[in-house]
Formats: C-alpha cells, structure tokens, sequence
C-alpha cells in the first residue's frame, strides 16, 4: 500500500552502504565522500523517524525537552492493527531493514579499524548511532507499554530504579508511551 515509503526506506540505507563501499572508485575527494554519505545517512534518519515507520508499521517517537530541561522520550503505536495501515511484506522490509544496516555499520568499524583506515571511522560511527538510534526507538515503540520493557533494562544495567512509563491515548487514536528520564 505504500510503495514510495517502502523504497525510500531502503533508498537511503542502501545508497549510504553502496557509496561507502565504491566511493573511492569515483571520486578520489575524502570529503565529498564523507559528505555525501553523511548527507545519505541524515536522509535515512529523518525519513525512517518521521514517515516510513508512522506509514509502515504504525510506530512514531521522539524526545521532548520541557521547561526544566528534563528529556522525555515519547514512544507512540496506533491502537489498529498495522495491518491494515500497511502490508505485512512492508513490515518486514521494515524491521528487516532497520536490523540488518546497523549490523553492517558495525562490521564496517571493525573492518576500518583492523585495516588502519582511522580517517573513515569517524563516518563509520555516525552511521551505527543513527541507524542504532531509529532501532532503539522502533524496539521501544514496538514493546511499548509493556512491563517487560523495564525488567529488561534493569537486569541489563543492573538497575532497578528505571524511569517509569507514561501513557496516553492522543485524538487521534493513538497510544503514546513515554519514558520520562534526564539528559
């Protein structure tokens, strides 16, 4: 049902990959390259943030800052089934494409880091923390209000004071999850 959402949600992950792969075979300009990969990558961040989850998958969040400049993270999920605001084939490109980029951002650390080419690992790490970014919001608006969510963390980071979950439903039939913690 959503086509373009679908192809730009891989568009730019595949052109960041495909262009850090080639980017020496067409121009020899270390920062066109690293610009224009940057540029990709900022592409696919804003546009899996902000259009292909909400259309694809039914998912949303963001961080709020308050006036005491505390951080609040919003996790939002519609309350349909994402089934019928996409298909299923699109939500598995969906997750498929949001799990595998990150995992080949890290083999690239490791391969730029083994092989000396310390000048592209600052682009390397850019990468894997807005691929990873989109990741951890998607895995948190997925599990939502789940309580699931808080153990994990607390037996992961070996905490048990985890921030607490607020949870509203907006106008327009949506439940947002929030998780309230500082900067």
């Amino acid at each position: 049902r959503h086509p373009l959402a679908t192809f730009f949600h891989l568009f730019f992950r595949v052109s960041a990959i495909v262009t850090y792969l080639f980017c020496d075979w067409f121009s020899n300009s270390f920062v066109a390259c690293f610009v224009t990969i940057l540029l990709l990558l900022s592409f696919d961040f804003w546009s899996v943030k902000n259009v292909t989850g909400r259309l694809l998958v039914g998912l949303r969040w963001w961080n709020q800052i308050d006036e005491d400049g505390k951080s609040h993270w919003v996790f939002e999920a519609k309350r349909v089934p994402t089934v019928a605001a996409s298909t299923e084939a699109e939500a598995q490109i969906f997750w498929l494409g949001l799990i595998i980029c990150p995992v080949i951002w890290t083999m690239f650390f490791f391969s730029t880091l083994f092989s000396l080419k310390l000048k592209w690992l600052a682009l390397v790490i850019a990468g894997i923390s807005l691929q990873t970014a989109n990741l951890y919001g998607y895995i948190h608006c997925k599990l939502g209000g789940q309580k699931t969510i808080s153990r994990v963390t607390s037996r992961l980071f070996g905490t048990t004071d985890v921030p607490k979950r607020q949870s509203r439903i907006s106008e327009d039939g949506t439940e947002e999850h929030g998780k309230t913690g500082t900067r």
